[in-house]
């Protein structure tokens, strides 16, 4: 890979404040506020400078919510993980601030901004998602694709990237959905991809030529049994440990769907590559 160009990271040191309960709106902490990271009841709220008065006042103001705690870290301490450019298949993923001067021959970069969203590119299964989509991609023409979890949008702005004109991306996160829909404008990808807050199920139905999933467990088992989400030409299903893909694949095995792969190069993750029922 080529010697990347530096420039700053806009979130380089991050100051965290970990509430019990969630804001009724999306509030309004001044320039230095990230987002707000919501699940299960409890709420992160990420600043890049301190948010002390700010985060005061918001609790005072509401009898929902309790400060647990305060954290300051780096954003690659949060992420757990280094945020640098690499190369997957055809595909550099690059953070905006560490973009490649000049990307490898027959090599197209896709910038990712993973603010504090988790998802960097670099767990194993988002690259052996990649990695399918790359593979069907280049078989046949994959046009329309459904990306259940988006997250940062990595698995839609790769879809996109390599021939995709048509590309849904659902997360019922809200920030997650932040995080993608600036990644698909970093990536002038507006055309192609379509971000928006929603639960998986409700759009599983819809007829598309891929469908993609790199989720929990306990969404992935509910997924599979929507009404038509089986029915698609392909589905990509990932984020699975061993014991619970072996769930997914004893229910699979009673539907009329045919698994073309199942690979797992970890030890750890799993990812089944499926062919519909109405491929």
């Amino acid at each position: 890979m080529a010697d990347p160009l530096f420039l700053s990271n806009p979130y380089e040191y991050l100051h965290i404040y970990y509430l019990e309960g969630i804001p009724d709106d999306p509030p309004d902490l001044g320039e230095h506020f990230i987002g707000n990271w919501e699940e299960e009841g409890f709420s992160f709220l990420f600043f890049t400078e301190p948010g002390d008065e700010e985060v005061k006042a918001l609790v005072a103001s509401s009898r929902n919510l309790t400060l647990l705690d305060t954290f300051e870290m780096s954003c690659e301490e949060w992420h757990g993980e280094k945020i640098e450019a690499y190369t997957t298949g055809s595909l550099c993923v690059a953070p905006p601030w560490k973009i490649p001067f000049v990307p490898e021959p027959g090599v197209r970069t896709i910038l990712l901004d993973p603010g504090v969203v988790f998802g960097t590119g670099r767990h194993r299964t988002t690259e052996d998602c990649l990695g399918f989509i790359e593979m069907l991609t280049a078989r046949e023409k994959i046009d329309t694709v459904l990306d259940v979890g988006t997250g940062t949008g990595l698995l839609a702005l790769g879809a996109a990237a390599l021939g995709a004109s048509r590309v849904l991306a659902l997360d019922f996160n809200r920030l997650a959905v932040g995080t993608a829909l600036n990644n698909i404008r970093l990536n002038r990808l507006e055309d192609r991809i379509l971000a928006f807050q929603a639960r998986g199920e409700d759009f599983a139905g819809l007829p598309f030529d891929l469908m993609v999933a790199n989720i929990h467990y306990d969404v992935m088992k509910d997924l599979i049994e929507v009404p038509g989400a089986l029915e698609k030409r392909w589905f990509l299903l990932s984020g699975l440990l061993k014991t619970e893909a072996r769930k997914i694949l004893d229910r699979l095995a009673e539907k009329p769907v045919s698994i073309e792969a199942h690979i797992s190069p970890d030890g750890i993750w799993n990812t089944i590559l499926g062919r519909g029922s109405e491929a």
